[in-house]
């Protein structure tokens, strides 16, 4: 992966840290299939808010309403694509 890549993907994964208090070392153990919502119990429907909320600010882009589903949270490669597209164009 590119390192534009790379960097969306730890911008995620301090995201979860910071904002639902998940440990470090839990969340660096993440991989591409790692299931989110549903899975983790930080991660309710607020948390889901604040945390696109926070990815906008580090990543410097816009999530509009209707981009945001559930399947975007089933995994965390998922979230991180999610991301990546929208800060990488």
């Amino acid at each position: 992966m590119s390192d534009e890549f790379d960097r969306v993907e730890s911008t995620v994964r301090a995201a979860l840290v910071d904002l639902l208090g998940i440990a470090p070392d839990r969340v660096a153990g993440f991989e591409e299939e790692t299931p989110l919502f549903g899975a983790i119990p930080e991660l309710d429907s607020m948390a889901v808010a604040t945390l696109l909320t926070e990815l906008e600010d580090r990543l410097g882009i816009t999530i509009d309403d209707d981009e945001v589903d559930i399947e975007m949270f089933e995994t965390f490669g998922a979230l991180v694509r999610f991301a990546a597209g929208k800060a990488l164009g």
